[in-house]
């Protein structure tokens, strides 16, 4: 991305796009009684209460009435109905993870079969965004949570511990380009789950290829353990290297994820809260996805950005636009166009 001499300036920046995760598959509903919904009327409510705080992106992860994530369909069908009706604005965004808490003590915290992946482009009604991570990776997300932090909770269960330390992404090359032509097909944006440089490289490998011809909506992931760790110069090196035109939100763990967020407003980039990423505050206290939806609102307008809706978000995001082809999407994202032949030295974007 490039930044000029006034790019920091709030008037130079889009609105914030806030998504927020209140769903939080990882934890078990008496983990935090007060703020994990479990009736899908309860579920839609939480919607509701996050929206009008001030977010206009739902990461939606779905339970069963015995508070258990859910992996099938149906149940993510009717909450993204019951979604879509109480608030229609806001952008749904399904969790390609479908759900990957263990459903038994002992059980491995194992991503579902391909074919179930990719019966999320068959959802209906279908959502605005399926997130997709690309490249199979570690996902060891009790790297940077501190015993501290999970006492208490049911991740301090050995069996629990060791199935979300020995996690595993899938997310090979056969894989995505089918889960990218599902998708695309079935009208719905992938939104691109990236827990490094090597899979911004991949992603850009893939748009020169043809494989995806859509904006680039991007998620610079900080939470280590095969990820990237929340270290400032890995966000800050994503940032430079990825497209001008695309848009970048920032997630993190714990008490990385204000800081992670803070660095991401004042750069104009977007973010993502709710308890999927942080059960607590600076200050180790139970903290619900509703007041870190404010916080992230309150932070913001001190740095004098103003907040997306969710009309807003949509045209952020360009939701609903597609590219013809190669060249077209590489000029709707900021890229500079594939080399043609005969031409040396560094390519360079097209002049109008």
């Amino acid at each position: 991305m490039q930044f000029l001499d006034d790019s920091l300036h709030p008037e130079n920046m889009d609105k914030v796009v806030i998504t927020v995760a209140p769903y939080g598959p990882e934890w078990m509903p008496e983990d935090f009684p007060e703020d994990i919904p479990v009736t899908m009327e309860a579920q839609i409510q939480k919607a509701v209460d996050c929206y009008e705080a001030g977010a206009s992106v739902l990461h939606l992860h779905v339970r069963e009435p015995d508070g258990k994530g859910s992996k099938r369909l149906s149940m993510f069908n009717e909450l993204i109905a019951g979604v879509r009706k109480a608030v229609p604005d806001m952008i749904i965004q399904v969790g390609g993870s479908i759900s990957f808490a263990p459903e038994d003590d002992g059980q491995a915290a194992k991503w579902l079969s391909d074919d179930t992946r990719h019966a999320l482009a068959e959802l209906d009604p279908k959502p605005d965004q399926v997130t997709v991570a690309l490249n199979t990776i570690q996902m060891n997300i009790m790297e940077l949570i501190y015993p501290e932090f999970y006492e208490g909770t049911s991740l301090a269960n050995p069996a629990t511990y060791d199935a979300y330390r020995e996690m595993i992404v899938p997310a090979g090359p056969t894989w995505a380009e089918e889960h990218l032509r599902r998708l695309q097909n079935a009208g719905i944006q992938p939104h691109f789950q990236l827990v490094g440089m090597h899979a911004l490289e991949t992603l850009d490998r893939m748009v020169r290829k043809g494989v995806y011809k859509g904006p680039l909506n991007l998620t610079c992931i900080g939470i280590g353990g095969g990820h990237h760790g929340p270290h400032p110069y890995n966000l800050f090196d994503f940032i430079q290297r990825a497209p001008d035109g695309c848009t970048v939100t920032a997630e993190s763990l714990f008490k990385n994820v204000l800081p992670w967020n803070t660095m991401a407003l004042a750069m104009g980039m977007h973010v993502r809260c709710g308890i999927e990423d942080t059960l607590i505050d600076q200050h180790g206290k139970r903290f619900t996805s509703v007041q870190q939806v404010q916080q992230l609102v309150r932070i913001a307008k001190e740095l004098g950005r103003e907040i997306a809706d969710g009309k807003e978000a949509r045209e952020i995001y360009r939701i609903g636009t597609w590219y013809d082809d190669v060249d077209e999407t590489l000029a709707g994202n900021g890229m500079t166009p594939n080399r043609k032949p005969g031409v040396k030295n560094v390519p360079l974007r097209r002049v109008a």
